[in-house]
């Protein structure tokens, strides 16, 4: 939309005021799979016209890290694990692209079939900047770093030999710590942060000092002045499990992390792309050494709706009594989609018999269903906060660890789409055909959050911006069923998402008798959603002109289209009659919505799919009902809820 705002006011000779900054927008994780000769990392980050920095390290191999800048220039490669100075490399990082980078045939960033995450920072303010300073010996260096805001945190490197020097906001006094040490804090005069000022001292050696600049907490991001998307903070390591002690005001993408108490510890930095869920592996790598990645299913970091918590006690992350000092960056997107395909992808395909990615397009996924066509196979349900385990919409089991033949160990560590494994008849058995929804989360759409329950009316943070007009609300760790919310019944109403039957009335212990709002969610005492000590997963889908729509409507007996606000008509669309039985009706125009028989299947039951009904017709508004549609769908008078996609 600001590109073609932009471009109708350059044919007039006027000129656009620049829209908000976003996340997605300055910050990239990006895993990437080498090829031994050369290639280009997309990430949507513009570092030959804003510049910025990219950080490079092998996953899979005990090679260093590599940091380049624009500052300095493509080819010149610095070591955080190391001391020693930059190096010229002609096949390392190539060139600073308008959305990425490009890389050379260097072992260490590009060996054939290794592992490699890569985080991009863009300079913006109030966010993150980089500089290369010319520095005289006897004379002091002043470098104002006022674009920021609030300063954050500070990593200062000669060019030459010499420490990684980080300045933090929580550290007292001249003290710093050494990016590639595991040594303690203590103080360090070669440079010294006053206010948003850093000062070179006037005895540091001559020669060229880079700074990579963290703000802290500053605002200016999104759609509102007060949006922050970065934050250096300290916390108290405490041993507790799944007790969340960091708070944000956000969920984190990204986090560095060190004990500043414990001698001897190392750096650990954490994402969201190599793991940061409730079960699964839970992925460090250690900036101060060599090492391959570290991974765990004991000790995590683990990302909350409003901040991170830690299931374990290790040293590196939470030794009790401990103090931590970190880095932690907001998970995008913060922009709200303008367009149905950009957040959810549909993928029929073809089972393998063997490990599999499943990809619907070029979107990092947050919530993957897949269901069988052609077995009674149950609908499953994995979403990335969640990590290995699932659940199947048809039933009311607790949640699932899945093994290799379901899900891959590590099945959200790709770019796109799901990693999942060889001969399970639910997800991928040789010659048995699937549908796969791959749901992005992002603001007004469609949101994820786990919780553990209290036992007492309570308040639940979420993410998704707007209040949602439906939600799924279901037990991990204990029996229980899918429930559900909609503005189409009132907050003392409820209806299963595993079930035929229709909403039930007069209840306050689902939501408390309270509606949703655009940050919390409200809950009674009913052990179904908020049972004391019972882990829970809770999806909320909200309403964008053009892009998704989720409400109710009456029937008619007769031929009516359902208007969404679309222009191109509904790709996933899903109903249920409240007030009778009837089932969770479910089409998608990866199967097919056209006039003639539409392929749907069941969400609450394992029943494959049926083709040999016209129920539905495509409108480009949304979605016509047909005059063939029985009771279940558009009975005179009855009621029913939906939600389309477009």
């Amino acid at each position: 939309m600001t590109g073609i705002l932009q471009a109708l006011l350059s044919c007039f000779g006027g000129q656009a005021t620049p829209g908000p900054s976003y996340v997605e927008d300055v910050f990239s994780t990006y895993l990437y799979t080498g090829n031994g000769s050369t290639q280009t990392i997309d990430n949507g980050m513009d570092l030959s016209g804003s510049g910025g920095m990219v950080w490079i390290k092998s996953r899979s191999a005990a090679t260093d890290h590599a940091l380049y800048d624009t500052a300095r220039g493509a080819t010149f490669d610095l070591v955080s694990n190391s001391s020693a100075a930059q190096t010229t490399q002609v096949n390392g990082l190539t060139s600073f692209n308008f959305n990425g980078f490009s890389i050379g045939s260097l072992a260490k960033l590009n060996t054939s079939s290794a592992n490699y995450a890569s985080w991009t920072f863009e300079k913006k303010d109030k966010f993150f900047d980089v500089r290369a300073v010319s520095h005289t010996n006897g004379t002091a260096t002043d470098v104002d770093l006022s674009n920021l805001g609030t300063l954050g945190s500070v990593i200062f490197k000669d060019t030459g030999s010499g420490n990684w020097f980080v300045w933090h906001r929580s550290l007292s006094g001249s003290n710093k710590l050494i990016l590639n040490s595991a040594d303690n804090q203590a103080s360090f005069t070669t440079f010294n942060v006053s206010g948003t000022t850093v000062t070179i001292s006037s005895a540091a050696t001559t020669g060229t000092k880079l700074i990579y600049a963290f703000a802290h907490d500053a605002g200016g991001f999104g759609d509102f002045a007060a949006d922050n998307v970065i934050s250096c903070g300290t916390y108290l390591g405490s041993n507790h499990r799944a007790q969340e002690v960091v708070q944000l005001g956000y969920e984190p993408q990204w986090v560095l992390i060190k004990n500043i108490t414990t001698s001897a510890t190392q750096w650990v930095v954490v994402d969201n792309m190599r793991g940061m869920a409730r079960t699964g592996p839970n992925s460090w790598l250690a900036p101060n050494t060599a090492n391959v990645e570290t991974t765990t299913a004991a000790d995590r970091v683990v990302a909350s709706a409003t901040g991170f918590f830690f299931d374990g006690p290790q040293q590196p992350i939470n030794e009790a009594g401990s103090t931590f000092v970190y880095i932690a960056i907001r998970r995008g997107p913060m922009r709200v989609p303008v367009s149905g395909t950009n957040v959810l992808q549909l993928s029929a395909r073809t089972g393998t018999g063997a490990n599999a990615t499943v990809s619907g397009g070029s979107s990092i996924d947050d919530l993957v269903i897949i269901k069988n066509r052609g077995a009674s196979v149950i609908p499953l349900w994995v979403p990335r906060l969640v990590g290995i385990n699932y659940l199947a919409s048809s039933a009311t089991t607790a949640e699932t660890a899945a093994g290799a033949t379901i899900l891959q160990s590590n099945p959200w560590d790709v770019m796109d789409g799901v990693k999942v494994g060889t001969t399970s008849t639910i997800v991928n058995a040789s010659a048995n055909t699937y549908i796969n929804y791959l749901f992005t989360r992002a603001p007004y759409f469609f949101d994820v959050v786990c919780y553990t329950g209290t036992g007492t009316n309570t308040t639940q943070a979420h993410n998704l911006g707007v209040a949602p007009d439906l939600m799924i609300v279901k037990a991990r760790s204990a029996i229980g069923g899918w429930n559900v919310y909609s503005s189409a019944l009132t907050n003392t109403q409820y209806i299963f998402l595993d079930s035929t039957a229709g909403r039930v009335s007069g209840a306050t212990t689902r939501w408390n008798s309270t509606s949703p709002t655009a940050s919390v969610f409200s809950l009674g005492t009913s052990s179904e959603v908020n049972g004391s000590g019972t882990t829970y997963v809770a999806y909320l889908f909200g309403t964008i002109g053009g892009v998704s729509k989720s409400g109710g409507y009456t029937g008619t007996g007769a031929a009516q289209v359902i208007d969404c606000g679309f222009t191109t008509g509904a790709r996933f669309v899903m109903i249920k009659r409240t007030d009778a039985i009837g089932g969770w009706y479910v089409w998608d125009s990866a199967r097919g919505i056209a006039v003639g028989n539409d392929p749907f299947f069941f969400m609450d039951s394992p029943a494959s799919e049926n083709t040999s009904t016209d129920y539905i017709n495509p409108a480009s508004s949304g979605f016509e009902i047909s005059s063939t549609a029985p009771i279940a769908i558009n009975a005179s008078g009855g009621s029913y809820l939906f939600l389309a996609i477009a």
